[in-house]
Protein backbone atom coordinates (compact mmCIF):
# COMPACT_ATOMS: atom_id res chain seq x y z
CA UNK A 1 0.00 0.00 0.00
CA UNK A 2 1.19 3.51 -0.80
CA UNK A 3 1.62 5.65 2.31
CA UNK A 4 0.48 9.15 1.48
CA UNK A 5 1.38 10.35 4.97
CA UNK A 6 4.82 8.97 5.84
CA UNK A 7 4.83 10.32 9.39
CA UNK A 8 2.02 9.36 11.73
CA UNK A 9 -0.34 12.27 12.26
CA UNK A 10 -1.64 13.23 15.69
CA UNK A 11 -4.71 15.26 14.83
CA UNK A 12 -7.25 15.73 17.62
CA UNK A 13 -10.34 14.88 15.58
CA UNK A 14 -12.56 14.38 18.63
CA UNK A 15 -11.63 17.81 19.93
CA UNK A 16 -13.27 19.33 16.84
CA UNK A 17 -16.43 17.22 16.96
CA UNK A 18 -18.73 19.94 18.34
CA UNK A 19 -17.89 22.36 15.52
CA UNK A 20 -18.26 19.60 12.92
CA UNK A 21 -21.58 18.39 14.32
CA UNK A 22 -22.95 21.94 14.39
CA UNK A 23 -22.06 22.54 10.74
CA UNK A 24 -23.42 19.16 9.72
CA UNK A 25 -26.64 19.80 11.64
CA UNK A 26 -27.26 22.91 9.53
CA UNK A 27 -26.75 20.94 6.30
CA UNK A 28 -29.08 18.21 7.51
CA UNK A 29 -31.82 20.71 8.39
CA UNK A 30 -31.62 22.24 4.91
CA UNK A 31 -31.59 18.74 3.44
CA UNK A 32 -34.77 17.88 5.35
CA UNK A 33 -36.32 21.11 4.06
CA UNK A 34 -35.36 20.00 0.54
CA UNK A 35 -37.16 16.68 1.08
CA UNK A 36 -40.29 18.55 2.18
CA UNK A 37 -40.08 20.81 -0.87
CA UNK A 38 -39.58 17.82 -3.15
CA UNK A 39 -42.64 16.17 -1.63
CA UNK A 40 -44.63 19.36 -2.31
CA UNK A 41 -43.28 19.57 -5.85
CA UNK A 42 -41.74 22.97 -5.08
CA UNK A 43 -38.11 22.11 -5.92
CA UNK A 44 -36.50 21.99 -9.37
CA UNK A 45 -37.79 18.54 -10.21
CA UNK A 46 -37.00 16.66 -13.40
CA UNK A 47 -39.77 15.20 -15.48
CA UNK A 48 -39.22 11.90 -13.64
CA UNK A 49 -40.80 13.49 -10.57
CA UNK A 50 -42.78 16.45 -11.93
CA UNK A 51 -44.22 14.93 -15.09
CA UNK A 52 -43.58 16.11 -18.62
CA UNK A 53 -42.00 15.19 -21.94
CA UNK A 54 -38.39 14.57 -22.95
CA UNK A 55 -37.47 14.32 -26.64
CA UNK A 56 -33.92 13.70 -27.86
CA UNK A 57 -33.33 14.83 -31.43
CA UNK A 58 -30.35 13.99 -33.65
CA UNK A 59 -29.56 16.40 -36.49
CA UNK A 60 -27.62 15.33 -39.55
CA UNK A 61 -25.68 18.58 -39.45
CA UNK A 62 -24.61 20.99 -36.66
CA UNK A 63 -27.47 23.22 -35.47
CA UNK A 64 -27.15 26.36 -33.34
CA UNK A 65 -28.92 26.08 -30.00
CA UNK A 66 -30.30 29.62 -30.31
CA UNK A 67 -31.92 28.70 -33.64
CA UNK A 68 -33.63 25.69 -32.05
CA UNK A 69 -34.83 27.86 -29.17
CA UNK A 70 -36.24 30.47 -31.57
CA UNK A 71 -37.97 27.75 -33.61
CA UNK A 72 -39.62 26.23 -30.54
CA UNK A 73 -40.79 29.64 -29.30
CA UNK A 74 -42.39 30.42 -32.65
CA UNK A 75 -44.05 27.00 -32.64
CA UNK A 76 -45.77 27.71 -29.31
CA UNK A 77 -43.51 25.51 -27.14
CA UNK A 78 -42.68 27.12 -23.79
CA UNK A 79 -41.28 26.24 -20.36
CA UNK A 80 -38.66 23.92 -21.81
CA UNK A 81 -35.00 23.14 -21.15
CA UNK A 82 -32.44 22.47 -23.87
CA UNK A 83 -29.37 20.31 -23.39
CA UNK A 84 -26.87 20.09 -26.23
CA UNK A 85 -24.64 17.13 -27.05
CA UNK A 86 -22.34 18.94 -29.47
CA UNK A 87 -20.11 15.97 -30.31
CA UNK A 88 -23.09 14.00 -31.64
CA UNK A 89 -25.26 16.82 -33.05
CA UNK A 90 -27.97 15.92 -30.53
CA UNK A 91 -30.31 18.10 -28.50
CA UNK A 92 -32.40 16.98 -25.53
CA UNK A 93 -35.63 18.94 -25.12
CA UNK A 94 -37.41 18.61 -21.77
CA UNK A 95 -40.80 20.19 -21.11
CA UNK A 96 -42.67 20.08 -17.81
CA UNK A 97 -46.37 20.06 -18.64
CA UNK A 98 -49.70 19.01 -17.20
CA UNK A 99 -51.00 15.51 -17.91
CA UNK A 100 -53.68 16.52 -20.39
CA UNK A 101 -51.11 18.08 -22.75
CA UNK A 102 -48.62 15.20 -22.79
CA UNK A 103 -50.24 13.14 -25.50
CA UNK A 104 -49.61 15.70 -28.25
CA UNK A 105 -46.62 17.60 -26.89
CA UNK A 106 -43.85 15.36 -28.24
CA UNK A 107 -45.59 15.21 -31.62
CA UNK A 108 -45.83 19.00 -31.64
CA UNK A 109 -42.13 19.42 -30.86
CA UNK A 110 -41.07 17.03 -33.62
CA UNK A 111 -43.44 18.62 -36.11
CA UNK A 112 -42.17 22.14 -35.38
CA UNK A 113 -38.53 21.12 -35.81
CA UNK A 114 -39.13 19.13 -39.01
CA UNK A 115 -41.02 22.04 -40.50
CA UNK A 116 -37.98 24.23 -39.93
CA UNK A 117 -35.10 21.82 -40.64
CA UNK A 118 -36.78 19.28 -42.96
CA UNK A 119 -37.87 15.77 -42.03
CA UNK A 120 -34.64 14.14 -43.27
CA UNK A 121 -32.48 16.32 -40.99
CA UNK A 122 -34.46 15.61 -37.79
CA UNK A 123 -34.15 12.09 -36.36
CA UNK A 124 -35.96 11.20 -33.11
CA UNK A 125 -33.58 9.28 -30.86
CA UNK A 126 -36.01 8.88 -27.98
CA UNK A 127 -39.26 10.27 -26.61
CA UNK A 128 -40.46 9.91 -23.02
CA UNK A 129 -43.70 11.08 -21.45
CA UNK A 130 -44.50 10.93 -17.72
CA UNK A 131 -47.72 12.18 -16.14
CA UNK A 132 -47.69 14.08 -12.81
CA UNK A 133 -49.42 11.18 -11.02
CA UNK A 134 -46.65 8.83 -12.09
CA UNK A 135 -44.08 11.46 -11.07
CA UNK A 136 -45.62 11.72 -7.60
CA UNK A 137 -45.47 7.93 -7.26
CA UNK A 138 -41.81 7.92 -8.34
CA UNK A 139 -41.01 10.60 -5.74
CA UNK A 140 -42.57 8.47 -3.01
CA UNK A 141 -40.83 5.29 -4.22
CA UNK A 142 -37.46 7.06 -4.32
CA UNK A 143 -37.90 8.30 -0.75
CA UNK A 144 -38.84 4.83 0.51
CA UNK A 145 -35.86 3.32 -1.31
CA UNK A 146 -33.48 5.66 0.52
CA UNK A 147 -35.18 4.99 3.87
CA UNK A 148 -34.98 1.22 3.29
CA UNK A 149 -31.26 1.49 2.46
CA UNK A 150 -30.55 3.45 5.65
CA UNK A 151 -32.50 0.96 7.80
CA UNK A 152 -30.55 -1.85 6.15
CA UNK A 153 -27.30 -0.11 7.06
CA UNK A 154 -28.40 0.18 10.69
CA UNK A 155 -29.22 -3.54 10.86
CA UNK A 156 -25.98 -4.59 9.13
CA UNK A 157 -23.65 -2.49 11.31
CA UNK A 158 -25.52 -3.48 14.47
CA UNK A 159 -25.07 -7.15 13.55
CA UNK A 160 -21.40 -6.72 12.66
CA UNK A 161 -20.42 -4.40 15.53
CA UNK A 162 -22.88 -3.02 18.08
CA UNK A 163 -26.08 -0.99 18.01
CA UNK A 164 -24.17 2.20 18.86
CA UNK A 165 -21.88 1.64 15.88
CA UNK A 166 -24.97 1.12 13.76
CA UNK A 167 -26.46 4.43 14.87
CA UNK A 168 -23.19 6.24 14.10
CA UNK A 169 -22.89 4.74 10.60
CA UNK A 170 -26.59 5.28 9.86
CA UNK A 171 -26.55 8.94 10.90
CA UNK A 172 -23.33 9.52 8.94
CA UNK A 173 -24.91 7.97 5.84
CA UNK A 174 -28.12 9.94 6.33
CA UNK A 175 -26.00 13.08 6.75
CA UNK A 176 -24.18 12.44 3.45
CA UNK A 177 -27.41 11.91 1.52
CA UNK A 178 -29.00 15.04 3.01
CA UNK A 179 -25.86 17.15 2.46
CA UNK A 180 -25.67 16.32 -1.26
CA UNK A 181 -29.42 16.87 -1.59
CA UNK A 182 -29.01 20.19 0.23
CA UNK A 183 -26.33 21.38 -2.22
CA UNK A 184 -28.42 20.38 -5.25
CA UNK A 185 -31.47 22.12 -3.78
CA UNK A 186 -29.63 25.35 -2.90
CA UNK A 187 -27.93 25.57 -6.30
CA UNK A 188 -31.19 24.92 -8.14
CA UNK A 189 -29.94 21.80 -9.91
CA UNK A 190 -32.47 19.34 -11.23
CA UNK A 191 -33.58 16.59 -8.86
CA UNK A 192 -34.42 13.39 -10.72
CA UNK A 193 -34.00 9.61 -10.68
CA UNK A 194 -30.36 9.93 -11.77
CA UNK A 195 -29.66 11.89 -8.58
CA UNK A 196 -31.45 9.21 -6.53
CA UNK A 197 -29.16 6.58 -8.09
CA UNK A 198 -26.15 8.68 -7.13
CA UNK A 199 -27.46 9.07 -3.57
CA UNK A 200 -27.75 5.29 -3.23
CA UNK A 201 -24.16 4.90 -4.38
CA UNK A 202 -23.07 7.60 -1.93
CA UNK A 203 -24.79 5.70 0.89
CA UNK A 204 -22.81 2.59 0.00
CA UNK A 205 -19.52 4.48 -0.16
CA UNK A 206 -20.16 6.21 3.16
CA UNK A 207 -20.94 2.87 4.80
CA UNK A 208 -17.71 1.31 3.51
CA UNK A 209 -15.62 4.21 4.79
CA UNK A 210 -17.27 4.07 8.23
CA UNK A 211 -16.71 0.30 8.48
CA UNK A 212 -12.96 0.76 7.86
CA UNK A 213 -12.78 3.29 10.69
CA UNK A 214 -14.87 1.12 13.03
CA UNK A 215 -12.71 -1.93 12.31
CA UNK A 216 -9.58 -0.05 13.33
CA UNK A 217 -11.27 1.30 16.48
CA UNK A 218 -12.40 -2.19 17.48
CA UNK A 219 -8.92 -3.59 16.85
CA UNK A 220 -7.26 -0.90 18.96
CA UNK A 221 -9.76 -1.45 21.76
CA UNK A 222 -8.43 -4.98 22.13
CA UNK A 223 -4.75 -4.04 22.36
CA UNK A 224 -4.76 -0.46 23.70
CA UNK A 225 -7.08 -0.95 26.64
CA UNK A 226 -5.07 1.37 28.92
CA UNK A 227 -5.86 4.39 26.76
CA UNK A 228 -9.05 6.41 27.07
CA UNK A 229 -11.83 6.07 24.50
CA UNK A 230 -11.09 9.52 23.08
CA UNK A 231 -7.40 8.62 22.66
CA UNK A 232 -8.26 5.32 20.99
CA UNK A 233 -10.66 6.94 18.51
CA UNK A 234 -8.19 9.70 17.66
CA UNK A 235 -5.37 7.18 17.25
CA UNK A 236 -7.54 4.96 15.04
CA UNK A 237 -8.61 7.86 12.82
CA UNK A 238 -5.02 9.00 12.37
CA UNK A 239 -3.92 5.46 11.52
CA UNK A 240 -6.46 5.07 8.72
CA UNK A 241 -6.19 8.68 7.51
CA UNK A 242 -3.69 7.92 4.73
CA UNK A 243 -5.77 4.97 3.48
CA UNK A 244 -8.95 7.04 3.63
CA UNK A 245 -7.46 9.92 1.63
CA UNK A 246 -6.00 7.62 -1.05
CA UNK A 247 -9.29 5.72 -1.46
CA UNK A 248 -11.30 8.94 -1.60
CA UNK A 249 -8.99 10.59 -4.13
CA UNK A 250 -9.08 7.49 -6.36
CA UNK A 251 -12.88 7.44 -6.34
CA UNK A 252 -13.08 11.22 -6.74
CA UNK A 253 -10.80 11.22 -9.80
CA UNK A 254 -12.84 8.42 -11.40
CA UNK A 255 -16.02 10.49 -10.92
CA UNK A 256 -14.21 13.62 -12.13
CA UNK A 257 -13.20 11.80 -15.32
CA UNK A 258 -16.84 10.90 -15.90
CA UNK A 259 -17.80 14.52 -15.31
CA UNK A 260 -15.29 15.85 -17.85
CA UNK A 261 -15.43 13.16 -20.55
CA UNK A 262 -18.72 11.35 -19.93
CA UNK A 263 -20.96 13.82 -21.72
CA UNK A 264 -23.74 16.14 -20.63
CA UNK A 265 -26.18 13.36 -19.79
CA UNK A 266 -24.23 12.12 -16.73
CA UNK A 267 -22.83 15.48 -15.54
CA UNK A 268 -25.28 15.69 -12.64
CA UNK A 269 -24.62 12.06 -11.66
CA UNK A 270 -20.83 12.51 -11.67
CA UNK A 271 -21.11 15.79 -9.75
CA UNK A 272 -23.23 14.13 -7.06
CA UNK A 273 -20.69 11.31 -6.73
CA UNK A 274 -17.81 13.78 -6.35
CA UNK A 275 -19.69 15.69 -3.66
CA UNK A 276 -20.68 12.43 -1.97
CA UNK A 277 -17.11 11.13 -1.83
CA UNK A 278 -15.83 14.36 -0.27
CA UNK A 279 -18.69 14.58 2.23
CA UNK A 280 -18.56 10.83 2.97
CA UNK A 281 -14.86 11.05 3.85
CA UNK A 282 -15.60 13.96 6.18
CA UNK A 283 -18.55 12.20 7.83
CA UNK A 284 -16.67 8.96 8.55
CA UNK A 285 -14.20 11.01 10.58
CA UNK A 286 -16.27 13.83 12.08
CA UNK A 287 -19.78 12.32 12.26
CA UNK A 288 -19.78 8.52 12.64
CA UNK A 289 -17.10 8.18 15.34
CA UNK A 290 -18.13 11.22 17.44
CA UNK A 291 -21.76 10.00 17.51
CA UNK A 292 -20.63 6.59 18.74
CA UNK A 293 -18.54 8.32 21.41
CA UNK A 294 -21.43 10.56 22.48
CA UNK A 295 -23.77 7.60 22.92
CA UNK A 296 -22.35 6.58 26.26
CA UNK A 297 -18.87 8.16 26.49
CA UNK A 298 -16.64 5.60 28.22
CA UNK A 299 -19.01 2.68 27.57
CA UNK A 300 -19.86 3.71 24.03
CA UNK A 301 -17.58 1.19 22.39
CA UNK A 302 -18.11 -1.60 24.82
CA UNK A 303 -15.15 -0.64 27.00
CA UNK A 304 -15.62 -0.64 30.77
Amino acid sequence: MIELLKNKTKIDFMGKRKIALTMSGIFMLIGLLAIVQIGRGAANLGIDFAGGTAVQIKFNEPIALDDVRETLNKGGIDEYDLQELTSENKILIRVKKKEQTLGTLSTQIISVLREKYSEENVVVDSSTEIGPKVGARLRADALWAIIAAIIGILIYITFRFQFKFGVGATLATFHDVLAVLCIFYLTGKEINLILVSALMMIAGYSLTDSVVVFDRIRENLRFKSKKSIVEIINMSLNEVLSRTIITSLTTFFAAFTLYVFGGEVIHEFALAIMLGVAIGTYSSIFIASPIVLMMGEENALGKK
